[in-house]
This record gives C-alpha cells, sequence and structure tokens, in this order.
C-alpha cells in the first residue's frame, strides 16, 4: 500500500496531468458533435473488428455441425428427387403407402484407396443404420460405387476405380447403353465398354447410370466423354469417360436403400432356377 502513496505522489502531476487531458478530451467530445461522430465512429470500428474475428472463430469451430446439416439436406433433397414421378410414363402406384422407393442413408467416408488397380472405401455406417451389401453409393457429385460388406457400424464399398467394378449406364441424350468399367490407370476417367455403333457419341455427351439396374436410380450423373475408341474386333465403341466426382477427394456420401431391389432380385434368381 505504500508503495502505491509513493508511486502517486512521485508521479503527481504526470497523472494530474493525464487526468485533466481526458477530462479535456470527454469534454471536447461531448460539446462538438463531429468529434463526438468520429469517436463513436472508432469504436465501432475496434468493436467491430474483434467480434468479426470472434465470429470467425465460431463459425470455424461449426464447420462439423454445418456439414452434417448439409449432408443431411442433400440427402433429403436427393430423396425427393429420385421418388419424383415421371411423367413420361404410367403412373405407378406404390403398394405399401407411406414407404418411399428410395430411402437414402448419409454416411462418410473414413478411408478411400485409389492407388492400387482394387480400390475400395470404407464409411462410418454398417448394418445397424440399414446397410447392406449391393447398395448403390453416390455422392451430390455422382457415383462413387456399390456397397460389398458391412459389419454394425461400418461398411467397405468397391469404388469405381476398381478394375472388377462393372455397371450398368448409358448416353444420356441417346439412351444407348453400355458397361461402365475401369482400366486401371487414370483416379480421372473410366471406361464405358459395348457401345453400339448406332450411338451418336460425341466429345462432351453426359454419361450417366441407366435403368437396367436395381442398384442404381436412373440417371444420376458420371461423367462425359472425353475420347471415343473403336473396337475393331467387336464393332463397339469404348469411350474414355471424364469423371465429375474427385475420387481422390470424397466427404459425405449417400447410400441408395431400394426397398424393392430383394424382391426383384428373387424374382430374377427364381427365373434363372427356371431356366
Amino acid at each position: 500500500m505504500q508503495q502505491i502513496f509513493n508511486f502517486i505522489l512521485k508521479n503527481s502531476n504526470r497523472l494530474l496531468f493525464l487526468l485533466l487531458l481526458v477530462i479535456s478530451l470527454s469534454l471536447t467530445v461531448q460539446s462538438h458533435s463531429y468529434h463526438k461522430s468520429k469517436m463513436i465512429s472508432s469504436a465501432n470500428f475496434f468493436t467491430g473488428g474483434i467480434y468479426e474475428k470472434i465470429n470467425n472463430i465460431d463459425e470455424y469451430f461449426h464447420l462439423k455441425s454445418q456439414n452434417e446439416e448439409l449432408a443431411q439436406e442433400n440427402a433429403r433433397l436427393k430423396s425427393l428427387l429420385f421418388n419424383q414421378k415421371d411423367t413420361t410414363k404410367l403412373p405407378q402406384i406404390d403398394s405399401i403407402k407411406g414407404v418411399k422407393k428410395t430411402d437414402i442413408i448419409v454416411s462418410k467416408v473414413i478411408r478411400n484407396s485409389y492407388s492400387v488397380h482394387e480400390n475400395y472405401l470404407t464409411i462410418d455406417n454398417g448394418s445397424a443404420s440399414g446397410i447392406k451389401p449391393n447398395m448403390g453409393v453416390i455422392n451430390s457429385a455422382g457415383i462413387v460405387g456399390i456397397v460389398e460388406n458391412t459389419s454394425k457400424n461400418y461398411a467397405t464399398i468397391i469404388s469405381i476405380l476398381n478394375i472388377k467394378s462393372q455397371i450398368n449406364a448409358k448416353i444420356k441424350k441417346s439412351n444407348h447403353f453400355g458397361s461402365l468399367v475401369w482400366n486401371g490407370k487414370s483416379t480421372g476417367f473410366v471406361q464405358l465398354i459395348d457401345v453400339p455403333r448406332l450411338a451418336g457419341v460425341r466429345k462432351g455427351d453426359t454419361i450417366v447410370t441407366g435403368g437396367q439396374s436395381i442398384i442404381f436410380p436412373e440417371n444420376i450423373g458420371i461423367g462425359t466423354i472425353e475420347k471415343v475408341y473403336i473396337d475393331n474386333v467387336t464393332n463397339y465403341y469404348t469411350l474414355d469417360i471424364k469423371l465429375f466426382n474427385d475420387m481422390t477427394n470424397l466427404g459425405h456420401v449417400y447410400i441408395i436403400k431400394n426397398k424393392d431391389a430383394e424382391e426383384i432380385s428373387n424374382l430374377e434368381n427364381q427365373n434363372k432356377k427356371n431356366e
């Protein structure tokens, strides 16, 4: 306490000067509107900058939850899109009211390989979430792969960058079908094979999923034609397809749950046994 008194006595002149300076500045600001507005403006600028920094930090720490919300919203919108009635076809009535033909399960990729010939992904949802083998997997850009195996909380997916992968696809503008495969070379390209020569193909044409599969809904984006080759043996086209997806950078994915898939598959297997 004594040291405080000593400090005040020792610097009394300076402290008095500062006090009078503050009082004079305060009176000047209060009595002149120009000075007052400048002071308020400066204070707002200072505090506004602080609040902006705090808000930026807060937004950064909330990015994860925001991404989860966006993924859920995208899933809902895709579900509505896949369940939209095709007005060009005769209306079909769902046999079970209130149950959608296509449901979407949101998940996140926790492991992704793309540097070998047989690439797989691992996601953080499994059978407990309703995921089963042979379900299609997509994201906001296009197709990703097909579920192969599941455990209670995880599932592995055969990537479209897998030389064993084979998916039904078509040229969007002409509806000519082919098989989507990967030649094991570039992570940015897959191949559409067995496309008939009758199909008019051009660089830039869009390739989408076909309607001959119970795994993927029709017309999900895959990519665009980059190069066209003719197989002289089969007389079919082989097309290099530039993927919409960056398969080396995957986050949230959507697993397509088609309630009719098991029924259709059982019926087709029964037909094969009868042949």
